[in-house]
């Protein structure tokens, strides 16, 4: 796998340019959880929206059904309509993603899929803990309307807990696959035969030839005595 280049079939997802299927892509257990995850969080936040204020016959101010605490409504508001934009945008990635040829890109995606799984994972349960509490030191008598909107609400933030588990948990499984696949494509070949080093060039044996205008000294035939005076 390429950093930066072609990246087909990285992190669980199928080759580039494929041709897109709708039915196999709902069929996506990731998509199937962003759906469920989405309709939770729509169910939270319309039940707090449409439901969660109220007022008193004598005072016509409204405040949050849980033991009026305007917290604990504004905070169910806005994770539910952070997490349902937020499965949107993730099922419109998980529709591209297989058209992303960017290993970077699709590995940066999958990231951002992990942490905001993660993180709206602990909030999910940080809400269903908050929105309990409160409801617990509601007086029966201040809520006349709204009390199933309530319970409505803390019971799929409870849900919203695992949904968005899920999510984090495949998530996790995309990036451990992109990882395999990066150290499998880096790992070590097969070590190659070294070859040895070049001959130096043949040398030539050819006659030693003398260089011209040089005379070759003649060897005596026999022994000559001096000549005698």
């Amino acid at each position: 796998m390429e950093g930066g280049g072609g990246g087909g079939g990285a992190y669980g997802a199928a080759k580039a340019g494929g041709s897109f299927d709708l039915l196999r892509f709902l069929q996506q257990p990731q998509v199937v959880a962003r759906v469920v995850s989405a309709v939770f969080a729509l169910i939270v936040f319309a039940c707090l929206v449409g439901d969660g204020y109220t007022s008193l016959p004598e005072d016509s101010r409204l405040f949050c059904v849980f033991n009026g605490n305007g917290d604990a409504c504004r905070y169910g508001i806005t994770v539910g309509v952070l997490a349902f934009v937020a499965c949107v945008f993730f099922c419109m990635v998980d529709v591209y993603f297989p058209q992303i040829s960017n290993t970077k890109d699709r590995k940066y995606l999958v990231l951002a899929d992990l942490g905001f799984s993660g993180v709206w994972t602990f909030l999910w349960f940080v809400g269903f803990c908050f929105l309990t509490n409160q409801w617990s030191w509601t007086r029966p008598g201040l809520v006349y309307i709204g009390a199933d909107s309530a319970r409505a609400a803390i019971t799929f933030s409870f849900f919203s807990i695992f949904s968005w588990g899920l999510l984090l948990t495949f998530a996790y499984k995309r990036y451990k696959m992109g990882v395999e696949d990066f150290l499998q494509s880096y790992a070590d070949p097969t070590p190659e035969v070294p070859t040895p080093y070049s001959s130096y060039p043949n040398i030539s044996h050819e006659s030693y030839q003398q260089p011209p205008f040089t005379q070759t000294a003649e060897s005596p035939e026999g022994y000559q005595p001096p000549p005698v005076y």
